[in-house]
C-alpha cells in the first residue's frame, strides 16, 4: 500500500516538473485564432500590427525616433542610433515574450516616457552628438522592447508560429520606424538642415515641445502606478 502511494506521489511530482518546465515556453498569452491561420496569414497579421503600433498608434515611439534625428543631420549617424535601438528592442521583445524577462507595464511605460524627455533635453543642451548617445539609445531600446512585448501580449501569439509572429511584428515595427525617419528627413532635415539657424529655428522648439509632452506622460504614468 505504501509502495503504491509513493509511486503515485512520484508520478504526481514528475508530472508537476514536466508542466513547470514547459511553462516558460508557452507562458505568453495564446492566440487561438492565429494557430488556425496559415503561416502567410500569421506573418501579414503581425506585420501590420507592428506597423500600426508605430504609425499611427505609437505617438511616444514616434517622438522618440524624431528626437534621435534632430541632433545630427547625417543619415549615417541616425542609422547608427536606429540600429542600436533596433538591436536592443529586438532582444528584450524576444526575451519578454518567452517570459525570461518580465517587467510590469506600470514600470515600463513611465521609463519609456522618461527616455523621450532625456533625448529631447539632450538635443537642447548639446551642440553635437556624443559617443555615449548610442549606448544610451541602446539602453532605452531595451526598455522600449518591453513596451512592444506588452502590446504584443495583449493580442497573444500562436504556439505553432511563435518565432514567425514575433519576427513579423518586429519587422512591422522597423518599417514604421524607418517611415518616421524618412518623414523627418523629407520634411525637415533635407529642406532646412543646412541652414545656419537650423538648431534655433527647429531643433530647440521641436525638442522643447517633445520634452514637455513626454514629461506630462511621465507624470501621468507614474500617478497610475
Amino acid at each position: 500500500m505504501n509502495i503504491t502511494s509513493n509511486t503515485r506521489r512520484l508520478k504526481f511530482i514528475a508530472c508537476f516538473i514536466c508542466v513547470a518546465a514547459a511553462l516558460p515556453v508557452f507562458a505568453h498569452p495564446i492566440n487561438i485564432t492565429m494557430e488556425r491561420t496559415p503561416t502567410e496569414g500569421v506573418i501579414w497579421f503581425y506585420f501590420k500590427m507592428g506597423i500600426t503600433h508605430i504609425i499611427p498608434l505609437g505617438l511616444d515611439h514616434i517622438l522618440f525616433i524624431t528626437s534621435l534625428c534632430l541632433l545630427s543631420n547625417k543619415i549615417s549617424t541616425i542609422l547608427w542610433q536606429a540600429s542600436a535601438f533596433t538591436i536592443a528592442h529586438t532582444i528584450t521583445l524576444a526575451l519578454s515574450m518567452k517570459s525570461i524577462i518580465v517587467a510590469p507595464s506600470q514600470l515600463v511605460e513611465p521609463v519609456i516616457a522618461l527616455s523621450i524627455v532625456f533625448v529631447a533635453v539632450e538635443n537642447i543642451l548639446l551642440n553635437e552628438l556624443k559617443p555615449w548617445r548610442v549606448l544610451i539609445v541602446f539602453f532605452f531600446g531595451l526598455v522600449h522592447g518591453l513596451g512592444f512585448a506588452s502590446a504584443l501580449s495583449e493580442v497573444g501569439l500562436p504556439r505553432n508560429n511563435f518565432y514567425t509572429s514575433v519576427l513579423s511584428f518586429n519587422a512591422g515595427v522597423e518599417v514604421g520606424q524607418i517611415a518616421v525617419i524618412l518623414l523627418v528627413f523629407l520634411l525637415l532635415i533635407i529642406p532646412f538642415g543646412k541652414r545656419p539657424e537650423f538648431k534655433k529655428q527647429f531643433v530647440y522648439p521641436i525638442s522643447i515641445i517633445i520634452a514637455l509632452i513626454a514629461s506630462y506622460w511621465t507624470i501621468e504614468r507614474v500617478l497610475v502606478l
